[in-house]
């Protein structure tokens, strides 16, 4: 199967065996700390522990980077929406582009960041399994149900929109290979003709999401599925030292990043 975001990779790295509450509340926690410190040097830092954990977790850099692949254009963007407009003493100046070292400094340094955010948050989402990560989402959830908040449904819905992120990549990527078949070309002309080259593929892709989710919908009614019931569960989530281990080092990873 071809790599796709948020797609879960069979393995049995210690990754993969940590509870999905430590990874989920670690890699918050380094998101965070990511927004918070705006130093290159603290930016290395959470690089290497995220480089790090990636290596650990023993799923192949070619499926990050195919995973990734999708978001260059994001990125791309973000660069050079801050390269253009950002403030600073310019030394070339276009009509309303007005290049400075601060403002390519600043683009380099959020560009960077974004590419860590992403690769953080591809360690959870490849080493844990959508059901382990449902039931770590409603476990955290839990203390929110007092204030009457659907924690258990909205996690399961965060889960199913995960697991629909690599399926329906999948489907696109089979329309567009039927319709080049057919002598579709998405790449010529200008940006009108290529927007109305893809009407033909994103109605097949609208007519498959419906109906994906009208099956799921069964699939779950069949099961005895209602919302606001509190189920058991098959494989109990239990923590272990290198779950606390994990949080520990995500913590001093943390400091360290701050501190540098």
């Amino acid at each position: 199967m071809r790599p796709a975001i948020a797609q879960y990779y069979p393995g049995d790295s210690l990754m993969h065996r940590l509870d999905p509450r430590a990874k989920f509340v670690a890699v918050s926690a380094l998101a965070l700390a990511l927004f918070v410190r705006d130093s290159f040097l603290g930016l290395a830092v959470y690089a290497a522990a995220a480089a790090l954990a990636y290596a650990i977790s023993g799923v192949p850099v070619r499926w990050f980077w195919r995973a990734f692949k999708p978001l260059l254009w994001l990125v791309g963007l973000t660069f050079l929406a801050q390269v253009v407009f950002a403030r600073g003493t310019p030394f070339f100046s276009f009509w309303f582009v007005h290049l400075s070292w601060s403002g390519i400094e600043l683009a380099a340094f959020l560009s960077l960041r974004l590419v860590v955010l992403v690769l953080a948050g591809s360690v959870l989402t490849l080493t844990t399994t959508p059901i382990a990560l449902t039931d770590g989402l409603a476990w955290l959830g839990r203390p929110l149900r007092r204030i009457k908040v659907p924690t258990d449904e909205l996690a399961l819905m965060v889960t199913i929109a995960l697991r629909f992120i690599p399926t329906l990549l999948v489907e696109l990527d089979t329309i567009m290979r039927a319709q080049r078949a057919r002598g579709a070309d998405f790449r010529s002309g200008g940006l009108r003709e290529r927007a109305r080259a893809l009407v033909p593929v994103l109605i097949p892709l609208f007519v498959l999401s419906f109906r994906r989710a009208d099956d799921l919908a069964l699939a779950m009614e069949a099961r005895c599925y209602q919302p606001g019931i509190v189920r058991t569960r098959l494989h109990p989530l239990r923590a272990g030292r290198a779950d606390v281990l994990l949080l520990v080092v995500t913590a001093a990873v943390i400091a360290a990043g701050l501190l540098v």
